[in-house]
């Protein structure tokens, strides 16, 4: 809802989703309760259902949150990179970033997957699965222009290898550090894609 105004309703959802992830990231789907959830924002257990039917609706609305987010930016990323290497350069630098400024929803979203409805998992992984082609996308093209470039495994396993180390951020990642999210995500785009450079 960028350029537009909330909603009370809309401020009371997103801060509901916020609280959630929160409670979820710490103590785990499973453990908390709705009411839990009610009193960390000072409504009663009524009041939230208005808002969301169950906890399994707050969490399926957190994964399809990340996930619009994330192929929106990953989209918005690819279109505006000059390159195919700055296209993955930028992916892998947005997608530290993000993850580092939302720990706790990107806790949930990698460790409570299974508690999805069976039907939303499927969707999560055709998303993940268009996620990962903008980044395969970008190094097939690069990797057709500069030939002599060796990646060393197939393209394929090194798209896995550089998204698995930008999703681990969220284990790791302080604030307290000596690197800013963006600073950490050029750090580590350079470092990644250091074999694909061709100068």
């Amino acid at each position: 809802m960028t350029g537009t105004t909330l909603s009370r309703a809309d401020t009371r959802r997103l801060r509901l989703l916020s609280t959630a992830a929160e409670i979820f990231s710490k103590r785990g789907f499973r453990a908390t309760s709705m009411k839990e959830i009610a009193a960390a924002v000072g409504m009663s257990k009524p009041t939230i259902y208005h808002y969301f039917t169950s906890k399994e609706e707050l969490l399926v609305r957190l994964y399809s949150d990340v996930l619009d987010e994330s192929l929106d930016a990953a989209r918005e990323t690819v279109a505006a990179a000059p390159t195919p290497l700055d296209a993955i350069r930028d992916l892998i630098t947005s997608r530290v970033a993000y993850t580092c400024r939302n720990q706790a929803l990107l806790k949930v979203c990698f460790e409570e997957e299974h508690e999805l409805p069976a039907e939303l998992a499927e969707q999560v992984l055709e998303r993940r699965h268009a996620f990962e082609d903008f980044f395969g996308d970008a190094l097939a093209a690069h990797l057709e222009a500069h030939p002599k470039v060796m990646l060393g495994m197939p393209p394929k396993i090194y798209v896995n290898m550089c998204l698995g180390a930008v999703n681990w951020c969220y284990k790791w990642y302080r604030p307290t550090g000596p690197s800013t999210p963006e600073e950490l995500g050029r750090q580590i785009a350079a470092s990644l894609t250091a074999t694909l450079d061709v100068r």
